[in-house]
Order: structure tokens, then sequence, then C-alpha cells
């Protein structure tokens, strides 16, 4: 993954883009400071790269509503476009009617378990994250398991 960055990052610099460039280089600072991070450096995973790439792909969403709520249009759409950048290497989030349906079926075997209501929240939402993985965001996860247990 981290040899993709760096050839797309190639590839934005012969091509000019500038939204791509700083993007790209962010990214791949913020990979190596998370290589570098604790008491021994170390080679990440795929999976751990992409970690990453979603913690600074979620910063760029929340500067951008914070942005937005400020009334600066400019800053918004260069968080925006940074954004856009990054969601190329983050896999493709769920809808909301299909991690509806994995949660109702998740609710449905915690009550065959004789798990229900608020008490069985930690178990689906545990269950729900296992299967999604990180295609969806925790937060929709827990708001919508909450919404199904009522």
């Amino acid at each position: 993954m981290l040899d993709r960055l760096q050839a797309d990052l190639s590839a934005a610099m012969k091509a000019g883009v500038d939204v791509e460039k700083s993007t790209l280089r962010m990214a791949i600072a913020a990979v190596k400071n998370a290589a570098v991070a604790g008491d021994a450096a170390v080679t990440l995973t795929d999976d751990q790269v992409l970690g990453v790439l979603q913690a600074e792909a979620k910063k760029r969403s929340e500067a951008a509503d914070i942005y937005k709520e400020a009334g600066r249009t400019d800053a918004e759409a260069s968080e925006r476009a940074e954004l856009a950048v990054l969601e190329r290497y983050l896999p493709a989030r769920l809808s909301n009617d299909e991690l509806e349906k994995i949660i109702a079926e998740e609710v449905a075997a915690a009550a065959a378990q004789g798990a229900t209501g608020p008490k069985a929240m930690g178990q689906v939402v545990k269950a729900v994250r296992t299967r999604v993985g990180s295609s969806a965001e925790g937060a929709a996860i827990a708001g919508l398991v909450k919404k199904a247990l009522g």
C-alpha cells in the first residue's frame, strides 16, 4: 500500500497536480510517523497503513465540517479535495441499508442467545464490526445498533 502511495505521488508530481501531491505527501508522512511511533520502528502491514489513511480521512472530514460551520468555504473545499484523494485508497463504504441488514441479523443472533435490549449492545457491536471490518465507521455502527435494540 505504501508503495502504491509513493508511485501515485511520483505520477502526481509529473502531472503537476498540487492537491494530490500535498495530500499524498501528508499521507506518506503519517504512515512513516506511525511506523516509528512506539519503542521500535516497524514495517506497517497494509491493514495498518489503511488504518492510518482512515484516520487521516476522518481528520479531513471533521475539519471540513468545522470550516463549513465557520463559513470558511475556501478551507472547506481544500479539506474536501484532500478527502477525495484519500478516499481513493480506502475500501468502499457500506450503505446504511446494507449495514442495517447486517445489524438486524446480529441482533437476531444475540436474541437467540438470550441477549436483548441495551445489555446486548456490546455483543452486537462487536459482531457487526467483525463482519464489516473497515467498511463502516464505529460511530455509525453504534448508533444503528442502539436504534435497532430500542
